[in-house]
């Protein structure tokens, strides 16, 4: 299966674990990802709220680079998934808005028709166009034992309704499922993790960021499974900021659902990034998994 890959900006430094997973797993898994050439930041979430028409037109640039005999684009990031997916879906309800961004291109010698490329995400393409049976037959390393709470964030599954319910999603429990992992009820997999409210109100962002933890920890996860670069920085990186803000004990690694997928396909840890995140996650899997790592932990 052939696929566009629009990693963006996140995957290229703070987290690189995620990209490095997405492909190990892909080549795994004969998903075939041509990554978009001379692709562009998509804005994040804050240039939409200041000039819709420019972050349109920049977030489209990439979607007119995608290679006309490639007809579905991957974006890992939650972010940049919505962004591309929203874009797409103005240019396509709203013909006047799409005239304009297609003046925006044609100053680059580019053009894009919306729907012209359908939009995933890796989540996405590995449930339904891989499938259960085939993820089984990959797993090697079964995840008996390990209690894992999977962590969806809110950008994926709204405001454009896609694949999954924009409430309780059920995508990521399922593929954890299939890898032999036990899956905690986890109520708050949906709810938002602040984005870069740690940036305007710290009290406010580390309360959001608490309740997720908490939630998990309440439920006797092992740790917090991520399809978002943001949400794994919040519940990562300000993880020890959260504990010294409210007296708090939290010791929960924070992974992309892919690093953990990669472990079930006995794929080497270090090639997954693992190691990168703030909170060890090696020492976890090594005792949930029996040991199963230990030659391989890094």
């Amino acid at each position: 299966m052939r696929y566009a890959y629009y990693p963006g900006c996140s995957l290229e430094i703070n987290a690189a674990a995620y990209d490095h997973s997405v492909r190990e797993v892909a080549d795994l898994l004969d998903i075939k990802l041509q990554e978009i050439d001379d692709w562009n930041c998509c804005g994040a979430t804050e240039y939409f709220s200041q000039d819709e028409l420019t972050a349109c037109a920049v977030v489209a640039r990439n979607l007119a680079l995608v290679d006309p005999q490639i007809k579905q684009l991957v974006a890992p990031c939650a972010a940049c998934y919505l962004n591309l997916k929203k874009t797409d879906r103005l240019m396509s309800d709203f013909p006047e808005m799409g005239a304009k961004i297609n003046q925006c291109l044609a100053a680059g010698g580019l053009h894009y028709d919306p729907g012209r490329v359908v939009v995933r995400h890796m989540l996405d393409v590995i449930h339904d166009d891989i499938g259960e049976r085939a993820v089984r037959d990959k797993v090697v390393r079964p995840l008996t034992g390990l209690r894992v709470a999977p962590y969806y964030g809110c950008q994926v599954v709204r405001p454009i309704k896609g694949c999954d319910s924009t409430e309780y999603p059920m995508m990521m429990d399922n593929l954890l499922k299939w890898l032999g992992a036990e899956v905690v009820d986890y109520p708050v997999k949906a709810h938002c993790c602040g984005g870069h409210m740690t940036q305007i109100s710290e009290p406010q962002a580390f309360e959001l960021i608490r309740r997720l933890l908490q939630s998990a920890q309440d439920y006797h996860a092992d740790m917090i499974l991520c399809m978002c670069p943001m949400c794994q920085l919040n519940m990562d990186g300000y993880q020890a900021r959260v504990n010294g803000h409210f007296n708090t004990q939290f010791n929960l690694p924070i992974l992309y659902f892919t690093q953990i997928l990669g472990i079930a396909f006995g794929l080497d840890p270090k090639k997954l990034g693992f190691g990168k995140e703030l909170v060890a996650a090696m020492p976890v899997l090594t005792a949930k998994l029996n040991g199963k790592l230990a030659a391989a932990a890094v």
